[in-house]
């Protein structure tokens, strides 16, 4: 069962749901870095990473990428986060066996399972994807995916979200394409249309504060592509799935970009 859940939970989402890899395909990853000074602080030949441990209790699995475990600061954060993980896996499923201990109910096996994949690897940044999927003994699993951008010259990672000046300001930059796009998926699952003008869910346009942001990119030396992504329950019912809405950057969007991020994107042309 432990094995299965993972599946179980990706299955439930929609066919548009994929995996980081392939994500990063869609929304332009770049797997081959050009030569950038920031080459000297990476590792030549590294080679992914992944980790996994199971017992009675709870199946952990953890794994990333070889650019990610090129660069000994990047591998070094990746590692504690998912220690953290782990151990917050453990914790949980310590205590709902012990809390189960005399009662008339089985525990089942928790699970924490997540794969980071490149979705673009530029001369000064590495852009990261994470497919999440977690178990905590209830009725269903859980999934998103997350985002994870390294600037390699200042050494450090921020939130795809970040590299823009607010996430108001880039729904503003996306504008009506933003929600164009999701209710065409909606529609095309729903077979029927989906009223433009509603505030309620499911039917509402969610804000980018409640989506994962990613950059991608086609060319392989800047960001031209923009990935947004809605977990379950944000857009609609869990049974529907997650959505993911894919947006060349724009003149509007390379305005939204923070000035001090503003070199590592172009237009898509």
């Amino acid at each position: 069962m432990r094995s299965t859940l993972f599946l179980i939970s990706l299955a439930l989402s929609s066919a548009g749901c994929s995996e980081p890899q392939e994500f990063g395909d869609r929304i332009g990853a770049s797997q081959t870095p050009s030569p950038t000074v920031s080459a000297r602080m990476e590792t030549p030949g590294a080679a992914p990473v992944s980790r996994t441990e199971q017992t009675e209790r709870y199946e952990y699995q953890w794994s990333y990428p070889a650019a990610a475990a090129a660069i000994p600061a990047l591998a070094a954060k990746l590692d504690a986060m998912g220690a953290r993980s782990l151990a917050t896996l453990k914790e949980e499923a310590d205590r709902d066996y012990e809390t189960s201990r005399g009662e008339s109910w089985e525990p089942r096996p928790h699970s924490a399972l997540t794969k980071w994949a490149v979705v673009a690897n530029l001369p000064g940044f590495l852009s990261l994807s994470s497919q999440v999927a977690t178990y905590g003994g209830g009725a269903h699993g859980n999934y998103t995916k997350t985002s994870l951008v390294w600037d390699k010259r200042a050494a450090r990672a921020i939130d795809g979200v970040e590299l823009f000046a607010s996430p108001v300001a880039l729904n503003r930059a996306l504008g009506p394409a933003l929600c164009d796009a999701l209710n065409a998926q909606r529609a095309a699952r729903r077979g029927e249309p989906v009223d433009p003008e509603t505030t309620e869910w499911p039917n509402n346009c969610p804000s980018i504060t409640e989506a994962t942001v990613l950059v991608g990119s086609s060319n392989g030396e800047t960001f031209d592509r923009i990935g947004i992504y809605f977990g379950p329950y944000v857009a609609g019912p869990y049974a529907e799935g997650d959505y993911e809405l894919n947006f060349p950057v724009t003149g509007a969007v390379l305005d939204a970009v923070k000035p001090e991020y503003a070199d590592a994107f172009s237009i898509r042309r």
